[in-house]
């Protein structure tokens, strides 16, 4: 075991030249437990520099830290007794221990490919979507070593954003022993999968979450890895929207659901006097198509482009002036960085008893006479018309 001796010698170099970027034990000596890798990593807590251990199983992520020098002893341990493979990523040289059927055990180095130090603790410790999430990978995000597919870096940066919402967001509102959340428009589950893993294993909370999404292949695909990733209480369903029949919601997620259905979520929290309603608006067709052929007095709507986007913005505002209406703080604000994609505003609805109900009316109004709207879908749908 005198190789192994040595590769534990490498990490700790490593550790001391501040060189490391990761360390993946992987090949199990045994496959009962469903352990299946190990991810270590240097990190910062509290100001202290602890290695941290996360243990990838079958249907789950658990993880653990240890001080640098009993961190070490495990290593060690678990190449002795555990684990067969072990692969070393410095900043300048890649290590890889591999033992066979008769534990013989080789050690060899090639030039690293990648060149980031571990000890990036600000940017690593907060990633409120850790890489090492087993959701990641199966959702395509990450590859098997826990690390990031380059094409998907737009949406993992998306990811964090909306985490760091939602957490500011759910942390200064709502106290209930389990939060009921529902995602109308789930799609592909990204975002779902993401506040669910955030909520329930990094915070600590009881939750339950429903997707809502029309399309059933995406459906059967998101209850498959929510079953792989065991998250018993995330389930997706196949239904339309405005079909939804569930008045015990907490918090209303609908990011860009298309047509009215934007509408039709917001419609559906208010209903459910749902705490908190988070919402991406999409497709602003409706009062568009109302104003058609209808003469404008604002120089602005002369040219089609900017007639579109303005209207978009009347069609949100209208929306915020009707949450406020029902008793919610209405606020709105940029999602993510236009360079990602247009579609990057959130609405947020927060229940509140200072709302004035009556000045909310008077501006939309106002609003509607003075662009020429007979109504917004949403007044229809709660009987504001």
């Amino acid at each position: 075991m005198n190789s192994i001796r040595e590769f534990s010698e490498k990490i700790n170099e490593a550790l001391k030249t501040q060189q490391l970027v990761k360390l993946t034990l992987s090949k199990p000596v045994y496959k009962s437990n469903g352990l299946q890798k190990i991810f270590i990593r240097l990190v910062e807590i509290k100001g202290d520099e602890k290695l941290s251990f996360n243990n990838r199983y079958k249907t789950k992520d658990i993880t653990k830290n240890y001080d640098r020098t009993d961190g070490l002893i495990e290593i060690e341990s678990l190449l002795t007794e555990k684990f067969k493979n072990a692969t070393l990523i410095t900043n300048q040289i890649t290590y890889q221990l591999l033992q066979n059927k008769k534990g013989k055990v080789t050690i060899t180095a090639s030039e690293s490919t990648q060149v980031t130090s571990s000890i990036n603790h600000d940017k690593e410790k907060n990633k409120r979507a850790p890489l090492a999430a087993l959701y990641l990978h199966e959702l395509g995000i990450t590859n098997s070593d826990g690390e990031l597919i380059p094409k998907m870096a737009d949406k993992y940066r998306q990811i964090n954003k909306y985490l760091e919402i939602m957490d500011n967001l759910i942390t200064s509102g709502i106290q209930k022993p389990e939060l009921n959340l529902v995602d109308m428009g789930s799609g592909k589950g990204y975002l779902t999968f993401a506040l669910y893993d955030f909520l329930w294993r990094i915070k600590g909370l009881s939750v339950r979450i429903t997707g809502i999404e029309l399309r059933q292949e995406l459906v059967d695909f998101c209850n498959e890895k929510a079953m792989k990733c065991g998250f018993e209480k995330l389930q997706f369903i196949n239904q339309r929207i405005e079909e939804y029949d569930n008045n015990d919601i907490d918090i209303l997620i609908a990011l860009h659901a298309c047509d009215t259905a934007t509408d039709d979520a917001l419609a559906k929290a208010i209903m459910a006097k749902a705490h908190l309603i988070v919402c991406a608006p999409c497709c602003h067709k409706q009062v568009r198509q109302q104003v058609k052929g209808k003469s404008q007095e604002n120089p602005l709507l002369k040219y089609g482009i900017f007639q579109e986007r303005h209207f978009e913005m009347v069609t949100d505002t209208i929306r915020a002036l009707i949450l406020e209406q029902h008793g919610y703080q209405s606020k709105v604000f940029e999602f993510v960085s236009n360079e990602h994609t247009r579609k990057n505003i959130m609405l947020v609805g927060s229940k509140s008893s200072k709302i004035d109900h009556e000045q909310a009316s008077e501006k939309i109004a106002a609003l509607k006479k003075e662009y020429h709207i007979d109504y917004q879908y949403l007044e229809q749908l709660v009987n504001l018309k």
